[in-house]
């Protein structure tokens, strides 16, 4: 795995050498745009429209707009000097929580993290005390020029950090547009509700869900490349029925989750019984 980041994980005096690597990658398949004429890729200039010219990157310069078309502009050696200067401070670890408390809303990426040079005892010490206590970290740590708050907890064998939102950046729910506050739900529809989550629960496992839009794409730009016939358009699953009653919805939903889950076939109580009886025989022989 390429490492993304060197640094220290501290919690109380205890400090951990180790190497953050990024735990997921983006699957999405990209494609570039081309001219039609002459199928050459497009490219996209930097242009000043004040100046009518092509600008370089030496020429560019980062600035802040802090009212409209007015910038603080802002040199590359104050911008290093500052990430230089949170990035040589240890990850410190200032609260322990429950990791329930925390609202799924709050994640944003996951890394794993390695130990270091000389950092495999006090990673060891610090995986085992997370486990047992069934506890997670919160810290702030630099990334990418960004100080990013997170979260230091255990999965499987590794240690991960999960990087987290500040409250300040999870848009209020409030504002949310026709969320109703209060609304009659009547029991009938929740019970039959229930019932229908309860028929379609079961446990995660996340090696079964794919991704079927991916898998068409390549499998569409593998034939283009080898120049084969292409047909799209095949099975396509069910729109839902344009049932009004909730009610009536409700339950077609229940009847078809009971048809398509899979009977479990129980074994026969005949076969135990002969099976019992011929070990008791050879027990008494």
């Amino acid at each position: 795995m390429h490492t993304m980041w060197k640094g220290t994980i501290s919690f109380g005096l205890v400090n951990i050498p180790v190497k953050m690597h990024a735990a997921t990658e983006n699957k999405d398949i990209k494609l570039r745009n081309l001219h039609k004429k002459c199928k050459t890729p497009i490219k996209y200039e930097k242009t000043c429209p004040n100046c009518d010219e092509d600008v370089k990157n030496e020429d560019i310069v980062k600035a802040y707009e802090y009212a409209s078309n007015k910038f603080v502009v802002l040199d590359d050696e104050e911008l290093e000097a500052l990430k230089k200067e949170q990035e040589d401070k240890a990850v410190e670890i200032v609260d322990f929580v429950q990791l329930e408390e925390i609202d799924p809303v709050y994640f944003e990426k996951s890394y794993y993290l390695s130990p270091n040079e000389g950092g495999s005892k006090a990673y060891a010490l610090l995986r085992e005390a997370l486990t047992d206590t069934g506890k997670i970290g919160i810290a702030k740590m630099m990334i990418r020029s960004k100080e990013q708050l997170a979260v230091i907890r255990v999965y499987k064998d590794a240690i991960v950090v999960e990087t987290i939102h500040y409250p300040d950046e999870v848009r209020a729910v409030g504002d949310v547009p026709n969320v109703p506050s209060q609304e009659s739900v009547g029991k009938k529809e929740l019970d039959t509700a229930k019932m229908l989550i309860e028929q379609l629960t079961t446990e995660f496992e996340p090696e079964k869900y794919k991704d079927d839009y991916r898998t068409a794409l390549m499998e569409l730009i593998e034939a283009k490349k080898n120049n084969e016939e292409v047909e799209i358009g095949g099975e396509t699953k069910a729109k839902p029925d344009n049932v009004v009653n909730l009610m009536d919805a409700l339950q077609e939903s229940l009847d078809r989750a009971k048809s398509d889950k899979p009977k479990t076939t129980k074994p026969k109580k005949k076969t135990t019984t002969k099976k019992t009886t011929t070990k008791k025989k050879k027990a008494t022989s």
